[in-house]
């Protein structure tokens, strides 16, 4: 079979979404060619591997000489490694996953993005990225767009009724009688979950207990104690760069004005999916943060393999994986009464949602894959080998 060479920073045991889809490529591609890998590992210094990366891709294309492609997971793996131009005719292709692109650092945006232009080509993880490529000067035969998959088995593993139990016991939060719904993220501000709690959750009624899941930060770091003595411009940009949970403390003072919202934290990946399940609806209640954008929406897909019904922002990469009327609502985003009138319309139908989520489930399930992801990719590498 054909040789490539793909090089990635975001890969497991690291959890996240860009790991997942990492993974699940590089596994993908394995049916179509002899893939050889350079991943970041648990155990190492991520700058040492940074500074050693260039060694490496070196020695594997020197012992892999049969070796036709080069991908690169990411905008930042395309930054480290702009050296490849000169130093391989190979063909270099990078995926491009959304802040990757738009993140608003004069020198990145004038200086870095134009040598990324240069690459063979670009994957773009919807068409919204795309476009910020196309608009940014990649060429538009050469910069395509794939979008990630799901795992369907998340659809055929058993639910866990105990998991209510469970949330009681261990949180301390009861839900038995209540509408449930739920989000997932980390806590930065384009996820729009400070706003619905402040802006939404006041219009909806008594019996509706918000579900929040994954990191927070219960106290201000150190270094953004540092950061927040900046001007607010070059604040926001650091933030973006270091992924720091902007939406941290704005979070925590709405959690102590809502009692009907809770954050649970990160918590076992099961139990993720049976809270997701138990849920009534899963929010993604994006909003517009300069600079920031939502590159896909992953969790919208999962959730919606879990049987959850889907509300999101119609914005950006989330119109790529949330099709409205099919597996899940489109909202304006930062519009709290259109959010709370869809909500609350919903939860007057059970009925009817519940024939939503299962529509949605089939929809996802039929729609997006990891093989159908691999198999997009690999119809894009044919073009250059």
């Amino acid at each position: 079979m054909t040789e490539i060479l793909c090089v990635t920073h975001k890969y497991p045991p690291h959890i996240g979404g860009m790991e997942r889809q990492s993974y699940e490529l590089i596994k993908g591609l394995e049916k179509y060619y002899t893939v050889h890998k350079i991943a970041y590992e648990d155990n190492e210094n991520k700058l040492l591997w940074f500074q050693s990366l260039k060694s490496k891709i070196q020695q594997k294309l020197k012992e892999h000489p049969g070796i036709k492609l080069i991908h690169l997971n990411d905008g930042s793996m395309g930054a480290a490694c702009l050296w490849l131009q000169k130093y391989t005719h190979v063909p270099v292709l990078v995926t491009y996953h959304g802040l990757d692109i738009t993140f608003p650092l004069d020198l990145y945006q004038h200086k870095i993005i134009s040598r990324l232009t240069a690459y063979d080509g670009a994957i773009c993880v919807s068409d919204s990225t795309r476009q910020e490529c196309l608009d940014r000067g990649f060429r538009e035969e050469s910069t395509f767009t794939v979008r990630n998959g799901v795992d369907h088995s998340i659809a055929d593993r058993a639910f866990d009724a105990r998991i209510v139990d469970k949330l009681k016991e261990k949180q301390g939060v009861d839900v038995a009688g209540k509408n449930v719904l739920v989000t997932i993220g980390r806590s930065v501000k384009r996820k729009g979950f400070s706003w619905f709690i402040k802006n939404v959750m006041p219009l909806l009624p008594e019996n509706v207990v918000f579900l929040m899941i994954g990191s927070l930060k219960q106290e201000m770091p150190v270094a953004e104690k540092v950061l927040s003595s900046l001007s607010s411009t070059m604040h926001n940009k650091i933030q973006l760069m270091l992924g720091v949970e902007s939406d941290s403390q704005d979070i925590l003072e709405q959690l102590a004005l809502h009692p009907n919202v809770h954050h649970l934290g990160n918590v076992p990946y099961t139990d993720l999916l049976d809270l997701t399940a138990m849920s009534d609806l899963f929010v993604m209640p994006n909003i517009v943060v300069p600079g920031d954008i939502e590159g896909f929406g992953l969790v919208a897909l999962e959730a919606s393999m879990c049987g959850t019904f889907v509300l999101a922002s119609e914005l950006k990469g989330i119109t790529d994986a949330v099709i409205d009327g099919h597996n899940g609502y489109l909202l304006p985003s930062g519009k709290a009464q259109a959010w709370a009138d869809k909500i609350i319309e919903l939860f007057n139908d059970k009925p009817r949602l519940r024939q939503l989520s299962q529509q949605g489930r089939e929809y996802t399930r039929t729609h997006y894959s990891w093989e159908i992801m691999a198999e997009g990719y690999r119809e894009v590498f044919d073009r250059f080998m």
